[in-house]
This record gives structure tokens, sequence and C-alpha cells, in this order.
């Protein structure tokens, strides 16, 4: 995880016991080169032998636990659903700006002349290895860091109704609130048996697991090496269940005030006050 204000995070890690050590005296951060370069490793040790420091961060904002992604990759419809839906032969690929990554508890904004922000919560996976050409999904698990919340917000008027790509609805500010943690594969467990849940004010609007997936995690890493290079730190969004605005009877989109809670099976829980911009 990393702690601070906004550009001054500090690396840290949280053990199974909630008791968060500081990383400093290991690393500057936590990106691509820290995934890639046995830091993960390195904090393993750290923690087994004692000698990281304890760290209270009570109070403190804790930022997205990936610093300066450097693509963020969506996948379009990829959870089943009841008839006539027709589940998509490939996965869907598009790529939403890295910059709309903010941390778990932070601020969400409506555009201006935003009049339909949708919420999606998703399992994001965060690489830990360049990947190119993968040549099977069992391939793509020794590239795969590990796993976090991800709340893939989107603004349907601006991605459906004013022409040319998503982009337009996905790359607002404050669009994509990533972790509080990212957690190692070999402490989740099973990626594809995990609960997801979104509440907008207490009520819940999404309920699903990540076994209702059509495209694993893994078969979508190795899916979208075959057309981009995976670089350590890129994170890549696996999917929103049904129960979105835009699925719901009135549509009901989110407005300034409201609040918003996405926790998933062993990723912990987000919560965002929806402002303006």
């Amino acid at each position: 995880m990393r702690v601070g204000p906004v550009g001054r995070e500090r690396p840290a890690v949280a053990d199974a016991d909630g008791v968060v050590y500081d990383l400093s005296s290991l690393t500057t951060d936590i990106g691509g080169s820290f995934l890639d370069g046995g830091g993960v490793a390195a904090v393993a040790r750290g923690l087994a032998e004692g000698t990281l420091p304890q760290w209270d961060v009570t109070g403190q904002r804790v930022g997205a636990p990936v610093a300066q992604p450097g693509k963020l990759i969506c996948v379009g419809p990829n959870y089943r659903k009841p008839p006539p839906f027709e589940p998509p032969a490939e996965p869907a690929l598009f790529l939403k700006a890295p910059d709309t990554v903010v941390g778990a508890y932070d601020q969400v904004l409506i555009p201006r002349g935003g009049t339909a922000v949708d919420w999606e919560i998703e399992l994001a996976v965060v690489i830990g290895a360049t990947a190119r050409y993968l040549d099977t999904p069992a391939d793509a698990k020794a590239v795969i860091a590990g796993y976090a919340i991800s709340h893939d917000v989107s603004e349907r008027a601006f991605q459906h109704d004013r022409g040319g790509t998503l982009d337009k609805g996905k790359c607002c500010e404050t669009f994509n609130p990533l972790g509080p943690w990212l957690v190692t594969p070999d402490d989740l467990g099973d990626p594809a048996d995990l609960r997801l849940r979104l509440w907008v004010d207490g009520e819940t609007r999404q309920d699903a697991s990540t076994g209702d997936m059509i495209f694993d995690p893994a078969h979508l890493v190795w899916y979208a090496s075959q057309f981009m290079v995976l670089r350590p730190g890129d994170i890549l969004n696996t999917g929103t269940p049904p129960g979105c605005a835009i699925g719901l009877p009135g549509r009901p989109y989110l407005r300034a005030g409201q609040i918003v809670e996405l926790e998933v099976t062993g990723l912990g829980r987000q919560r965002q006050v929806i402002g303006t911009a």
C-alpha cells in the first residue's frame, strides 16, 4: 500500500493482523521497478526477520497501491447475464488514461457537463513483469504481481452520445479509484472465487462473484499480451457485473453528495464521496 498526501505517498505493507510497516528503507515507491525487481520478496524477508519499522497510519490518506501505471487496460462485457445476452467470442479491450487512478477513499468528481456518471466495481490485475505474446493463459500467472479493487467510473452520456470512442466517458479525472491494497496471488487465493459488492448510499447495487466472468484474469492477461506489451505496474480492469445505473429502472446515475462503497473478498473496501469538478 501507499500512504500519504497526493504526490507524496510513502510505501508500506500491512500484515495479516492489519499492522502497517514502513517500506522506505527498501524502496522509494511501489511501481513497476519495485514489482519487477524483487521488491515483494524483499518485503517478505523484512517481515519475516522483523527488520521493518511499524508505522501508525491512523488518519492518514491511503493512496492507490501502484504509482503511475503506464497503461490502464479495460475489458468490455465480461460477466454472464441471462438471455438474450450472448457472450462475446473474444474479450473487448480498450485503454483508460492512467492518470484517472486515485486512492480508494479519494473523492470522485462529476465532470463539468456530466449527467450520467455510473459506477462499476471490478477486479484489477496488476502486472509484475514484462509480458509479450504469452503462449498460453497458464503463462500469465507468472507475470501477475497481484490484485486490487478497481472502481471503473464512467460518464455514459459522454461515452455513448458525444461521438467518437469510449475515451470521453472513461478518462475524466478521479474516474478510477484503486486499492486500498495490492494483494499478492499467494495471499489472495483463487481469483475466480471472489465476491464483489457495491453500495450507493447503503443500497446494494452490485453483488456478484468473479466466478461469473466469461474470461478469467489469466486468460485476459494472455489475450492482452497478443496485442500490446504489458509492462510492470500496468493495470488490467477485468470488467464489471450487472447492476450499473445504465441497466437499472430510471437509470439512477450518481449525484453530488452520494456515497459509493465497494468491497471484494480479501481485497478490502473502498469508500468515495461524489463531488463536482
